[in-house]
């Protein structure tokens, strides 16, 4: 019998295996188990109902549990802490990712987790299936980067299941996929002597047995596949002569393997560069409790390696089950002419307290191989800096989405990170000759004159007023370039999109629009440039590039001897559409969306929308503008049809201070800002000479150590200036867990059309259990009390509410 028909015949293998292991339909409690599909008659579920079910199963002493049902909301803290203590107590849970794809960044929770095996979808020929949602982990964000995901895909694209009247029928969508796994599990778990499950069969054994048995893809990369089509028979192998020990997933970064170790494959490191971050996931199939007994360690294999500078982040406590370790890794300034490979091993210890019977503790030794392309620095005029640190996403906010013709989708969630819902145009960068590095950290935290362009896209945050101080200073005097891409922000549309949340008993506002333009016009404010209120929509053409405006906002304020462009557009802001209607029949006149302008040495573009680089709403691109606007902040090459005579500004565009938009008086935002009410400082995903200061001015303090035949260059380490450094906080210990704090995040979820989440696994946010409690006790009360709707996968749409 071949694999494919195994698989084929789950379904009734599954009932043959019943009388040794037992599965559970999230629902079975309120409804008899039917088949493997969990197809509920309700396609809306609350958070309590689950914690019910849960409790059910860890009562009857489950083995496996399946659970084709999700949402975005990753801080549903009840909920996710519920699903830990189902793992803690040896239940092996099963999760379909979601049906959002194939866009990036759109796990659903619980599959996101690292104790729940979460899984995509393929179709017959190994293909993703285009609804299969991406990784990466969206938790870690802005300071870390996210985990890989999904574990392992299955074939869940026209299955034959039964009907819950009588029949068959075709199915598909990941709800599909995932109890396919749960079959391949119940009959992995099996063959297992029973006398010898307890002391080997886990829910990070079974991950193990199916991550490394899994079959690899010849075509995605691992968020869009994971480990690889699941495959019973290697598993059953692998399990056979299974021996408890921990392991990392995945076990190899390898920067020449495209395109599956995409996006790292995609841009080499060099020197001088923020650290390139990578996070695994630590497998510790010994006990539910684990600890690493020192840090991790990086062993090159020749000598270049030692131009690698590593540091570590991880879980010291590994609870339940799994834990992370985060790499930052950067290339020392002695590099910066180097051109070649690296590779080598990252090995960490964790130990596990004994099991009954055994007189010392369990311990093994976990292995990460590493082979890394590096190249010398490249010029500046081609790095390009994105900012990820003054954008916020869902949850905890409720942060709206951008474009406001999309009605099936009210929430910013997919990451707005250059490896999620902005992947393409990063491929694009990438392909034109621009190296992108991201910036997770306040603007005092790089050196300007290392990057050609600071790229603003959709961001939704305040700015520290140092931040506002040093950005004047670096386009002025240091030549830095500025793109900025905005969004629409209108007070009475955000009024109206207020709703009633029937699972959470609230009332739920967004916390800001598209774009927070109050603190862009702040930041930008020392050039001339302010974005106004209205909320524009049409179409236009630059010349015979056509472009579509949706939803973006409009420039009021612009420099004398500047270029702006304008086009008549309808205003749909609520105050808008009603000027709409009493001047109906009259000519509208042009709103400026794009403009162009030299201030000092530096170049400043800004434009009034961003969805033409996001791809999660996006009706038409507008890379050819992106790189038309990077060809001109970062090298000053002026295109003609960006700079016709007719669209300089003899006279300064401008309007009175109280016509701006203002900010929100009536939402906490400090509750979701990384800036308001926060200390300035420079987190890990910054250069490490910077790691827990303030960054600006800063004189940085210490050098690397010289290899031999390896000439140290400058690379414009002092970060502007020399400055007394009296007062700068030296960054704390990171031989030692370097877990910054799980934050004040917490967990609960809007009902969408579609869903599924990701995993914890974050360079500082983690759960092992102590921190997990200390995470609860910073938690408002208004999150605790979260109980959000989530929305049920059932099985054949394809969609997300249809996993």
């Amino acid at each position: 019998m071949t694999i494919l028909d195994m698989e084929h015949l789950l379904l009734v293998l599954l009932l043959v295996k019943m009388q040794s292991v037992l599965v559970l339909h999230l629902m079975q409690r309120f409804m008899p188990f039917a088949c493997l599909q969990m197809h509920s008659l309700l396609q809306v579920s609350y958070t309590s109902w689950f914690l019910d079910a849960f409790n059910y199963a860890i009562a009857i002493n489950m083995d496996v549990l399946n659970l084709s049902i999700g949402g975005p909301d990753y801080l549903d803290l009840p909920f996710v802490e519920k699903v830990w203590e189902i793992t803690a107590n040896n239940i092996i849970m099963v999760s379909a990712i979601g049906n959002d794809g194939p866009l990036y960044g759109t796990l659903n929770n619980p599959a996101d987790q690292c104790d729940v095996i979460g899984v995509g979808g393929i179709d017959y020929n190994d293909h993703i299936a285009p609804f299969s949602s991406r990784g990466m982990s969206t938790w870690e964000i802005p300071h870390g980067y996210g985990r890989v995901k999904p574990d392992v895909v299955a074939y869940g694209r026209e299955i034959m299941g039964s009907k819950i009247s009588t029949g068959c029928k075709s199915l598909s969508g990941t709800s599909v996929a995932s109890p396919v796994v749960a079959g391949v599990v119940c009959l992995l778990v099996s063959v297992i002597p029973e006398s010898a499950r307890k002391d080997i069969l886990n829910p990070a054994s079974m991950k193990q047995a199916l991550v490394e048995g899994a079959a690899k893809l010849a075509g995605p990369n691992m968020y869009e596949q994971g480990a690889g089509r699941v495959d019973l028979l290697e598993s059953y192998e692998i399990l056979k002569g299974y021996q408890p020990r921990a392991s990392i997933f995945p076990s190899v970064l390898d920067f020449t393997d495209c395109p599956y170790s995409w996006p790292f494959c995609r841009q080499p490191l060099y020197a001088g560069a923020m650290p390139v971050m990578f996070n695994a996931t630590i497998l510790n199939g010994m006990g539910v409790i684990g600890y690493i007994e020192s840090a991790p360690t990086w062993h090159p294999a020749e000598e270049e390696g030692n131009l690698l500078s590593i540091h570590f982040t991880y879980s010291e406590v590994i609870w339940p089950w799994t834990g992370y370790l985060a790499l930052h890794m950067q290339i020392k300034e002695e590099g910066a002419q180097f051109s070649g490979e690296i590779e080598g091993n990252v090995t960490l210890r964790v130990f596990s307290p004994p099991s009954p019977g055994e007189k010392g503790p369990r311990s093994s030794t976990c292995v990460l191989q590493l082979k890394l392309k590096v190249v010398p620095t490249p010029p500046r005029q081609k790095r390009v800096l994105w900012d990820q640190f003054h954008n916020i996403k869902y949850p905890p906010g409720y942060i709206p989405r951008d474009s406001l013709d999309v009605r099936n989708d009210i929430l910013d969630w997919h990451g707005d990170h250059l490896h999620t819902n902005f992947h393409i145009m990063f491929n694009m960068l990438r392909d034109a000759g621009y190296y992108v590095e991201t910036l997770g950290s306040p603007f005092t935290c790089f050196d300007a004159r290392q990057y050609g362009t600071l790229l603003l896209v959709d961001l939704e945050d305040e700015y520290f007023q140092e931040e506002i101080e040093k950005l004047r200073d670096d386009v002025i005097s240091t030549g830095l370039g500025l793109a900025v891409f905005a969004e629409w922000y209108n007070m009475d549309t955000m009024v109206k999109m207020r709703f009633f949340d029937d699972n959470t008993r609230s009332w739920w506002t967004p916390v800001t629009g598209g774009a927070n333009i109050p603190a862009l016009n702040d930041l930008l404010a020392p050039f001339g440039i302010a974005f106004g209120d209205k909320i524009l929509n049409g179409d236009f053409s630059i010349d015979g590039e056509q472009s579509r405006y949706a939803s973006g906002t409009d420039i009021v304020r612009f420099p004398r001897g500047g270029y702006t462009h304008g086009f008549p557009f309808l205003d749909s802001s609520e105050s808008g559409a009603t000027q709409n209607v009493l001047t109906s029949g009259t000519t509208k006149a042009d709103s400026s969306i794009l403009g162009l302008v030299e201030v000092g040495q530096g170049r400043i573009a800004v434009y009034g929308d961003s969805n033409c680089l996001d791809s999660s709403h996006m009706v038409t691109n507008c890379y050819w503008l992106l790189k038309k606007i990077l060809d001109f902040t970062s090298r000053n090459i002026r295109d003609p049809l960006l700079f016709p005579d007719s669209a300089k500004k003899d006279a300064a565009l401008f309007v009175d201070d109280n016509q701006l938009p203002t900010r929100r008086t009536d939402v906490n935002f400090s509750s979701y800002s990384a800036v308001v009410g926060k200390d300035l400082i420079c987190k890990s995903d910054s250069r490490f000479e910077v790691w827990g200061t303030k960054g600006y001015n800063l004189h940085v303090r210490g050098r690397n150590r010289r290899l031999p035949g390896y000439p140290l260059i400058d690379l414009g380490r002092g970060l502007n200036s020399t400055i007394d450094t009296s007062n700068l906080r030296r960054p704390k210990d990171t031989q030692k867990n370097k877990v910054v704090s799980l934050g004040n995040r917490t967990w609960g979820m809007l009902s969408r059309d579609e869903a599924d989440v990701p995993v914890l696994v974050a360079s500082h946010w983690l759960l092992p259990a102590a921190i997990a409690i200390t995470g609860l006790l910073l938690l408002s009360i208004w999150h605790i009390r979260q109980r959000r709707r989530r929305r049920r996968r059932g099985s054949g749409s394809g969609r997300l509410g249809n996993l």
